[in-house]
């Protein structure tokens, strides 16, 4: 029994961005896990309909903490967004109350340090005594004590880009993705302090009991939507004498599957490969003896 006086949940709650570069992908990647919802009232609270999983469409900034209070279970949410709200946990003294799960290949960015064009950069230690603008303090503090450089941090919570300009600080720290906000703002990025892309996040500890066993069946079928995301599935026919010529050329460290072709000596073959196949490869191939070459995506894979 529950001890803190609420009924146990048995229907799992995922938490999104309602909206923001990563709500789109996030939705997309949990439809290809077979999960639909329904969308009720205020359209902040999705009720799962083939599965008992249920969508919280909210703000970023706020999964790390919904997830702590355990008012959700899971959470979709940039890495960038959980490492600065972890820190600041351990910061006060409060334990770690969520971590990442799983990483999500999509929303890739980095938090970096940024100079004015104008500088000649010769590494970290030029920072020292210098005032430097972020979003996200935590991250930043941590960076510069592992280089050793003492510097000023200056906490802001938007247009971060601008502030060397404004003389609010000498250097900035922020998310780049194309570099082109800081080009446009005369900045450069010099180093890297994090590389954040978006990332599965739930509980330190695993969830137990229905919800337990729930986030157990998305975590296998995100792995296998992950897995299949780019995967192939390359198919030819061949003569028996060509195989040693041409295992050597599949895309793939994986055994192919070898069936006799009814009526001759030629063989058919099936190899899954986890990436793009190119033209080069196709061509090799078929110098190698291959015929009947196709190239078909993979809709679903359940290991």
């Amino acid at each position: 029994m529950p001890t803190n006086g609420r009924a146990e949940r048995e229907r799992l709650r995922i938490a999104i961005q309602k909206s923001g570069r990563l709500a789109e992908p996030a939705r997309t990647l949990l439809s290809a896990c077979g999960l639909d919802w329904r969308v009720q009232g205020d359209r902040l609270f999705c009720h799962g309909e083939s599965l008992p999983v249920d969508l919280l469409l909210v703000r970023d900034d706020d999964i790390p903490g919904l997830i702590a209070d355990q008012v959700c279970d899971l959470g979709f949410v940039g890495r960038n967004v959980l490492a600065e709200q972890d820190g600041e946990r351990r910061a006060s003294g409060q334990p770690s109350a969520f971590r990442e799960w799983r990483a999500l290949g999509f929303g890739a960015c980095r938090l970096a340090l940024a100079v004015p064009d104008g500088w000649q950069w010769t590494g970290p230690g030029q920072l020292a005594g210098r005032r430097i603008a972020t979003s996200y303090p935590v991250l930043l503090r941590e960076w510069l004590a592992r280089e050793g450089v003492d510097a000023d941090v200056v906490r802001l919570s938007g247009s971060v880009e601008i502030a060397p300009r404004l003389g609010q600080a000498d250097a900035v720290c922020d998310l780049v993705s194309s570099g082109a906000t800081l080009a446009a703002n005369q900045l450069k990025p010099v180093a890297t302090v994090l590389e954040s892309e978006a990332v599965l996040a739930g509980p330190v500890e695993p969830l137990e009991g229905v919800r337990g066993e729930l986030a157990g069946l998305l975590l296998r079928r995100l792995d296998g939507a992950l897995q299949v995301r780019n995967t192939r599935l390359l198919m030819f026919q061949a003569s028996r004498d060509a195989l040693p010529d041409l295992l050597p050329l599949l895309p793939t460290s994986q055994t192919p599957t070898v069936m006799p072709v009814e009526g001759g000596d030629r063989l058919a073959l099936q190899a899954l490969c986890g990436s793009a196949v190119t033209w080069q490869q196709l061509e090799a191939l078929k110098r190698a003896g291959a015929s009947g070459l196709m190239v078909l995506p993979v809709e679903g894979m359940l290991a």
